[in-house]
């Protein structure tokens, strides 16, 4: 098993939340991921479609979800399609779920194998006026691979032309923002996962140590977790890092690479030095990211808006690279709006939404809101000096303050410097 097995009822309601959503007569179609080829007979590791699994549990290939609440047969307003096994599959793929753990997993009680999909569709199809298909809308998502949800609108479209067509992916924008409490718990506990990587790692580190060992001692913390799939409450990790190749040595002092401290995603994220005799420069570029992080905390509240915050939280930033030196005063008051001296030194944004994916998805510059659970990342990259600093936390926003969701990770120079002593 990939992860921790999820109670049903968490796809239960969001299937009810969604359906709140619909116009009347309305019919929706998710299909699951493709797998995609790699050489010869070699395939990629499959990757499900984060909405799909949000609304069933169902991890596999060849799933197709089917809702119709004002379906003229009960049995018929939602239906989960699921790929039919055999022996020889079994033996060469591995197990495909029966229709008895499908129903387990999603708290579906019609599940049918995916041949049936198709006259199933046209029958519920024929009784509806709006048809609800998925694509991709996520405002940084790439669109050079045709997915199986984009071949089955062109397909729908061409049999059913005088349909109305929605797009589910807007609902399910604004439902996956706020956690249910099922996801928190998962959020969570990757958390605390991570946290025995990092206290794991800190021990370990020392110079002449390569990332690529360091990655090791993650895995060794992460393998008997079942985290090695998934972070953040079940969902694949699509972790970035400024330096992916991971060949690099860790020098006395200082951390490898253009200095990017482990700056991957919640799997494996955090304030790592590579040794805790740092020298003065970067103790304080350190410390000011950090009075960065802590100021854009506090600026995170509900309402405001994710365009709105990052121009606050430059602002902090402009005065933290005026101290440092790495910008003059004088032309910061002269810079042109457009193109601000401060984004030399820290070149992307402060937070993403985190969920089933790792940038989770969320309509655009939608205000922040209670139970929205987001990332808070800054860093300084100081090209010149072989140095950068990025501190990343995770926070659930709430009624009156954030919940600081990283709260056992040492933080501080001094809380960091005793950790890697012990």
């Amino acid at each position: 098993m990939r992860y921790e097995a999820i109670d049903p009822q968490f796809f239960v309601r969001n299937r009810e939340r969604l359906l709140e959503n619909l116009k009347p007569n309305s019919l929706v179609v998710i299909h699951a991921n493709d797998i995609f080829p790699t050489n010869a007979d070699g395939t990629m590791t499959f990757r499900q479609n984060n909405d799909l699994f949000y609304l069933t549990g169902v991890d596999q290939e060849e799933t197709v979800l089917i809702l119709s609440p004002d379906a003229a047969l009960e049995e018929d307003r939602a239906i989960l399609f699921v790929r039919e096994t055999s022996e020889q599959i079994a033996i060469w793929e591995g197990d495909k779920l029966t229709k008895e753990q499908a129903t387990e997993s999603s708290g579906m009680k019609n599940i049918q194998w995916t041949d049936a999909f198709e006259p199933a569709f046209r029958r519920l199809a024929l009784q509806a006026e709006n048809i609800y298909l998925h694509t991709n809308e996520y405002v940084a998502a790439s669109q050079i691979v045709e997915t199986r949800n984009r071949r089955f609108i062109r397909r729908c479209q061409e049999l059913y032309p005088l349909h109305n067509y929605e797009r589910v992916s807007v609902p399910l924008q604004e439902l996956r923002m706020v956690k249910d409490p099922e996801e928190i718990k998962f959020l969570q506990k990757a958390i605390d996962i991570t946290e025995a990587g990092f206290r794991r790692v800190l021990k370990f580190l020392k110079p002449g140590v390569g990332e690529w060992e360091l990655e090791a001692e993650y895995l060794h913390e992460f393998v008997p977790s079942s985290a090695t799939d998934y972070d953040s409450d079940g969902c694949q990790d699509s972790g970035e890092d400024l330096d992916d190749d991971n060949d690099d040595i860790c020098d006395s002092g200082g951390s490898s690479s253009y200095g990017d401290s482990s700056s991957c995603e919640p799997s494996s994220t955090g304030t790592d030095e590579c040794t805790a005799n740092s020298s003065p420069r970067q103790k304080d570029v350190y410390e000011a990211v950090l009075r960065v992080m802590l100021g854009a905390n506090d600026i995170l509240r509900p309402g405001l808006t994710p365009s709105e915050y990052q121009k606050q939280v430059l602002e902090i930033m402009e005065k933290e690279l005026i101290d440092l030196g790495l910008i003059d005063a004088e032309e910061a008051k002269k810079q042109d709006k457009s193109k601000k001296l401060v984004k030399k030194y820290f070149m992307h944004g402060t937070s993403h939404h985190l969920g089933l994916d790792v940038h989770d998805v969320f309509p655009a510059n939608a205000p922040y809101a209670v139970g929205q659970v987001l990332t808070i990342e800054p860093g300084i990259y100081i090209p010149e000096e072989n140095l950068g600093i990025r501190i990343e936390n995770d926070v659930m926003i709430g009624e009156a303050d954030n919940i600081d969701m990283f709260a056992n990770f040492p933080t501080t120079v001094e809380e960091i410097e005793a950790a890697m002593a012990e």
